[in-house]
């Protein structure tokens, strides 16, 4: 909405010197910088209203897995859930007030992000009112994530020119690109259901996933921004796509929504994120991968969520091959917490490898 004033100062007679000032919201790093604020501001506003109306709702709050650690069952019963409501509203506000209404980037990345939400949102409501952790069948919320992913890769497609739009990028080697044709819908599709997944399944202790997330939003954000500059894709050796730029401002508000909803999810959490936020997230942020051909990155970048996947996979492939357990229980978080590391102590140590991960990822748009 703000982006509009570029036109006021361009179309309107008299201004002055506010027509300079009008002019900062021409620069995406303005915009996205008033995305974070707005985002952080909203949900400090809006979030102790939010938390009290969800804890009246939904009364014994979120039921806590009785195969989980057993401290659990004490220090987390009664949390109220659906915290993503909170993150999704000033992602949404801030995008809405901030973002080119224009770039059809900005509108597929936040349709993947809310319909994810919505996905999850939906298996919160059954997990709340059911009082059991289960949710919905599994296979249907999968096919529901995918037919969502499938249609976002397949307008991200077709914004890009062929045959690039449908290439998958190599990182570290400036020049291979893999043309992957109509299979890489199909790709992007599983990027955008696996990233969603693999956030949701590291949300299970408080400030855990939410500040992986913030840092791998952050990080995009700076690569989205680099990508849809000319100037600057050229000189890194990058691929660059027109239009992407704008999705800094989407990630800004992330970043910005995710920092004021730690305020309220920092131990001990007064609120979960839940599948509503957690799924909304981790699509998100495959979505900005997928737009930004950075794909393979986001398996560095947010290399936590890929360890706490694989912890669950190898898991689950074990024990019916086997009967035996590789962890001692998974996700990779309990795992921790059954050898005897705090709740403070597992979530802390995964941020700074998160933090890690991050830099590594970066450091690829330079070695090529």
């Amino acid at each position: 909405m703000f982006y509009w004033l570029i036109d006021l100062s361009n179309t309107v007679p008299g201004l002055g010197v506010f027509r300079t000032a009008l002019n900062v919201f021409r620069y995406i790093t303005f915009r996205t910088g008033g995305a974070m604020v707005t985002g952080a501001l909203f949900v400090f506003l809006f979030g102790p209203w939010i938390i009290d109306h969800l804890r009246l709702r939904q009364g014994k709050g979120q039921p806590i897995r009785t195969d989980g650690p057993a401290s659990h069952l004490i220090s987390k019963k009664g949390t109220p859930t659906m915290g993503g409501l909170m993150i999704l509203s000033g992602v949404v506000v801030s995008t809405v007030l901030w973002a080119n209404p224009l770039n059809p980037y900005v509108w597929i990345v936040l349709a993947v992000t809310l319909g994810f939400g919505f996905v999850g949102f939906y298996d919160d409501y059954l997990k709340v009112t059911q009082q059991t952790h289960s949710g919905f069948a599994g296979k249907i919320r999968l096919l529901i994530e995918a037919l969502i992913a499938l249609a976002a890769c397949y307008a991200l497609t077709r914004l890009g020119k062929v045959p690039f739009s449908t290439s998958l990028v190599i990182p570290f080697f400036k020049d291979v690109v893999l043309n992957l044709g109509m299979f890489f819908v199909l790709f992007g599709a599983f990027v955008m259901v696996g990233a969603g997944n693999a956030v949701n399944l590291t949300d299970g202790l408080d400030g855990l996933a939410i500040v992986p997330v913030m840092i791998a939003a952050a990080s995009f954000g700076m690569i989205a921004y680099l990508t849809g500059n000319a100037v600057f894709s050229d000189y890194l050796q990058i691929n660059y796509v027109a239009g992407t730029g704008e999705l800094a401002v989407l990630c800004g508000a992330v970043l910005g929504a995710g920092l004021g909803f730690l305020w309220f999810n920092a131990p001990p959490a007064s609120i979960f994120m839940g599948d509503t936020g957690s799924l909304a997230l981790g699509g998100m942020l495959g979505a900005t991968a997928v737009a930004v051909k950075h794909e393979i990155v986001l398996a560095v970048i947010g290399g936590l969520f890929v360890l706490e996947a694989v912890s669950v996979i190898v898991q689950v492939v074990s024990f019916k091959l086997t009967g035996k357990r590789v962890f001692r229980m998974a996700p990779l978080h309990h795992h921790f917490e059954q050898k005897g590391w705090t709740e403070p102590q597992v979530v802390i140590r995964f941020w700074i490898i998160s933090v890690m991960l991050a830099l590594a990822g970066l450091s690829t748009l330079k070695l090529r």
